[in-house]
C-alpha cells in the first residue's frame, strides 16, 4: 500500500488542526458572550430598580449599545458606519436588511436614539436577552403563523408609539436571509409607517460572506459596514398604496445590494 494513502498530507492535518482552532474560538467566544450578556443585564436590572424603571433610553443606548459594542469586539469584528449626518432626533422608522445573527449585536451597537426594537418572541428563552429586552422595551413578535398574535402585537406597539413618540426598529424581511439576496419584504413596517406618518430611515448592513454566521454564532474577525440611507418620507402614505410602497423600498435594498455587493 502506498505510505501516502495512509499519511495524511500536511494540507489536509492544516486544515484539520484550522477547524479545530475556530471551533474551539466558537465555543470559548460564545461562552464569554453568554456570560458578558447576562453581567450586563444583571447591572441593568440593578439600575432600573434605583431609577424606578424611568430610564429606558439610558438603558438602551448607553448601557445595551456597550453590549453591542463590546461583544462586536470580542468577535474581532470592526463597525463602520456610514453617514451625512446624525440619526435624527425625531420619530423614525428604522429598516434593514436582515442576513445573520450578527445583526442583533450591530443594531444596538448603532445605540439608535430613543429606539424600541420588534424582536423575534423565541429569543425570550434567553433570560439575559429577555431582561434586557423588557427593560429597553422591545415588542416581541409571535411566528407569522400565529396571524392574529402578530396582529395584535403591531396594534400595541403602535399605540405604545403614538403615546410615547419612540423610535422603532424592524426588519420588513422578518427572518435571517443567508441566501446573499434580499427577501421579501413583510408589510408590517409600512403599514405601522403609514399609521404613523413619521419617516423610514433605511440601513444597509453589509456583512462579507466569508465571516458571516448566518443562522449561526461562528463569526470571524473583520469589518462590517452600516449604510445609513436618506429618510423616506411617508406623509401622506394611505394603505391603499401598501403594495406600492412595500415594492418601492424594497426595490432601494435591491439597489443597495447591487451597489454595495459591487463595491466589495
Amino acid at each position: 500500500m502506498n505510505s501516502s494513502e495512509i499519511i495524511p498530507s500536511a494540507s489536509t492535518m492544516d486544515e484539520k488542526i484550522l477547524r479545530l482552532q475556530r471551533s474551539c474560538r466558537a465555543v470559548v467566544l460564545s461562552a464569554a458572550t453568554l456570560t458578558l450578556a447576562s453581567i450586563v443585564a444583571a447591572a441593568m436590572l440593578f439600575v432600573a430598580f434605583v431609577t424606578l424603571f424611568r430610564a429606558r433610553r439610558f438603558y438602551q443606548e448607553v448601557m445595551t449599545a456597550w453590549l453591542g459594542r463590546a461583544i462586536l469586539r470580542m468577535w474581532g469584528v470592526r463597525l463602520k458606519v456610514h453617514q451625512d449626518k446624525p440619526f435624527p432626533k425625531t420619530q423614525t422608522i428604522y429598516i434593514s436588511n436582515h442576513t445573520s445573527t450578527l445583526d442583533v449585536f450591530i443594531l444596538i451597537a448603532l445605540g439608535l436614539p430613543d429606539t424600541r426594537f420588534f424582536i423575534w418572541g423565541g429569543t425570550r428563552k434567553w433570560l439575559p436577552l429577555a431582561v434586557i429586552g423588557y427593560l429597553i422595551g422591545n415588542f416581541f413578535t409571535p411566528p407569522q403563523t400565529r396571524r392574529s398574535d402578530r396582529v395584535r402585537c403591531f396594534e400595541r406597539a403602535e399605540r405604545i408609539l403614538r403615546r410615547t413618540g419612540d423610535s422603532v426598529y424592524l426588519s420588513p424581511e422578518g427572518v435571517r436571509i443567508t441566501t446573499g439576496e434580499i427577501g421579501p419584504f413583510n408589510k408590517g413596517a409600512f403599514h405601522l409607517a403609514t399609521n404613523l406618518q413619521v419617516p423610514i430611515v433605511p440601513l444597509y448592513i453589509a456583512i462579507p460572506r466569508e465571516i458571516d454566521p448566518g443562522k449561526g454564532l461562528v463569526t470571524l474577525p473583520g469589518t462590517v459596514d452600516v449604510y445609513v440611507k436618506p429618510a423616506i418620507p411617508t406623509r401622506g402614505w394611505r394603505l391603499e398604496d401598501l403594495e406600492s410602497h412595500r415594492a418601492m423600498v424594497r426595490d432601494l435594498f435591491l439597489d443597495f445590494h447591487s451597489e454595495h455587493r459591487g463595491a466589495d
